[in-house]
């Protein structure tokens, strides 16, 4: 299976960017993350529709969505890759966040938490938890309960 990131904006260099590669690197799944830049907000939609992959499961992270521990995540993403799909595309929006066509597209909404993250943030906190579902599957010892 293929993990995709599709982010509205660009992650420039800093803090969040070191600490994304840094988890980035250590993750041997099949890791793309697209940034993607509407010339205006409301082609924000279209422009994550048009660059989800074919035969692609779809996690939007949304702060409506359900709230998952990183087992629960990790579980969702071995059901995934248990059940033969191609694509796992994770949606991350801007700072407003997405219309109903994105959420009502998208296999599953999760949140990262009742707290406001900065979308930028955001990156880094699922790529970390992508390398955590990955040691949890793989009974590494680096996820702690």
């Amino acid at each position: 299976m293929k993990f995709h990131i599709l982010a509205i904006g660009h992650l420039k260099q800093g803090p969040e960017k070191d600490l994304l590669e840094q988890y980035r690197k250590r993750i041997t799944w099949p890791l793309t993350i697209k940034e993607l830049n509407p010339r205006k907000p409301s082609d924000t939609s279209s422009l994550i529709l048009e660059n989800i992959p074919d035969s692609s499961a779809v996690i939007a992270l949304d702060e409506r969505g359900k709230n998952l521990n990183s087992l629960e995540f990790s579980g969702l993403i071995q059901n995934y890759l248990d059940s033969g799909v191609k694509n796992l595309s994770f949606l991350i929006g801007g700072a407003d966040g997405f219309e109903e066509t994105i959420r009502s597209k998208a296999d599953h909404l999760i949140s990262f938490g009742r707290l406001t993250w900065p979308h930028m943030v955001v990156r880094a906190l699922l790529v970390e938890q992508l390398y955590r579902s990955q040691q949890i599957i793989n009974r590494h010892p680096y996820h702690r309960e």
